[in-house]
């Protein structure tokens, strides 16, 4: 960590750490609406409330700024996981077979209200 400081590095080092936490949570996205739906959304309540939690509780900048980063992407796939359900419902993501049940829309067919 000191030779990140002492290097001028440490930007650096949290922009990679953000890349590639963002980077990650996108397929994370796909994969959970894929095997669990919207059902999974609480999970990373809990996932955002501990990063938040872990982020105070650390002296060190480098950790706790990707703690912070790690804990708001985590609530915003809360959000991205029901729009990937919209997006699944378009036809752009693939439908899991055995949740079709699931997919069906709530909405009436055109001519009924």
């Amino acid at each position: 960590m000191d030779w990140l400081t002492a290097h001028h590095l440490g930007g650096i080092a949290i922009g990679i750490g953000t890349f590639l936490i963002i980077g990650l949570f996108h397929p994370i996205v796909v994969k959970a609406e894929y095997y669990w739906g919207t059902r999974c959304w609480w999970v990373f309540l809990v996932l955002g409330l501990l990063g938040i939690a872990g982020s105070l509780l650390t002296d060190q900048l480098l950790l706790s700024s990707l703690l912070g980063v790690f804990s708001f992407s985590s609530f915003w796939t809360i959000k991205e996981i029901f729009e990937q359900r919209e997006r699944v419902l378009k036809g752009w993501f693939p439908m899991n077979p055995r949740r079709k049940h699931e997919y069906t829309e709530t909405t009436p067919p055109e001519g009924r209200d």
